[in-house]
């Protein structure tokens, strides 16, 4: 998952290497960078023939779907061929053609993803899945799940920023400062909960003075300006994880609305004048 994770409990090394090891299971199950895994079977047999999945990867790929019609298609884990234009950390990154982005948005949409049996097609060649946006969370949750099934009271998975919590008392979770990572502009109490920030201060493009988010608009085939952050409080990681990637491409007001129309969803946005949105249930002191 190219991502560093920690895990935070009171209980024995054999208990932790459990969890890193269903960590590591869910990695070589998912990740886009081994010829073997189930999202590159998939993605070689786009417009060819179904795949048949482990039934976990066929349900997290109904869930994924699911997100994409809430968000409006703002998540799409179908946007692989838009991000191979968007590799903000090459050397020599150039902004991509106009007409590269219609291609690759020709082969960019959740509807194109076809789920029968535990067997997903994608119906158009060059079109390539991938979950980036919604993998650390999912792996974050599992590897709580099973410490919470080995009698673990209390912990935390951090999945490079993107954590699950769990236990009788709050964890103290602080969110960053965009314009310096190293510094906390707020500290939240977090008890059963999940948190994910998306940000535009780590991995970002700058064009014509404006900053633009490693964020992809799967809609638009660009990456997202003007919101330096989003932090996403749910129960789940893995939604959490999803919904702060939607939020940043939906934008401020209609992500608002969208994380006030969710039970137990909160969330902080800060845009590129430093102003500060919060959820309707969301209370500073």
């Amino acid at each position: 998952m190219g991502s560093e994770f920690e895990l935070i409990a009171n209980t024995t090394e054999a208990l932790l290497h459990n969890a890193v090891q269903e960590i590591q299971r869910i990695e070589t199950l998912l990740t886009e960078f081994n010829d073997t895994s189930i999202t590159a079977q998939i993605n070689t047999n786009a417009g060819v023939y179904p795949v048949k999945v482990p039934p976990e990867v066929f349900q997290l790929i109904q869930r994924c779907q699911h997100l994409s019609k809430i968000t409006q298609g703002a998540f799409d884990i179908s946007s692989g061929a838009l991000k191979q234009l968007w590799k903000f950390k090459e050397r020599g990154f150039h902004w991509p053609a106009a007409s590269q982005i219609a291609t690759a948005l020709a082969n960019t949409g959740y509807q194109h993803i076809q789920l029968q049996d535990e067997q997903v097609f994608l119906s158009k060649q060059g079109m390539a899945i991938g979950f980036g946006a919604i993998g650390k969370g999912y792996a974050a949750d599992k590897a709580k799940a099973l410490l919470q099934a080995q009698g673990v009271s209390s912990g935390v998975i951090n999945a490079s920023g993107d954590l699950s919590t769990w236990g009788p008392e709050p964890w103290k979770v602080g969110i960053a400062n965009p314009d310096n990572s190293r510094e906390m502009l707020f500290w939240l109490p977090v008890k059963n909960a999940a948190v994910a920030t998306s940000g535009n201060y780590e991995q970002y493009v700058e064009k014509d003075g404006i900053r633009y988010s490693h964020n992809i608009d799967p809609r638009k085939g660009l990456p997202v300006p003007y919101i330096k952050s989003v932090t996403v409080i749910s129960p789940s990681a893995e939604l959490s994880d999803a919904l702060a990637t939607a939020v940043t491409v939906m934008g401020t007001k209609a992500g608002m609305d969208l994380v006030n129309q969710l039970p137990d969803v909160h969330c902080i946005l800060i845009d590129e004048d430093n102003k500060i949105y919060r959820s309707a249930n969301i209370k500073m002191n």
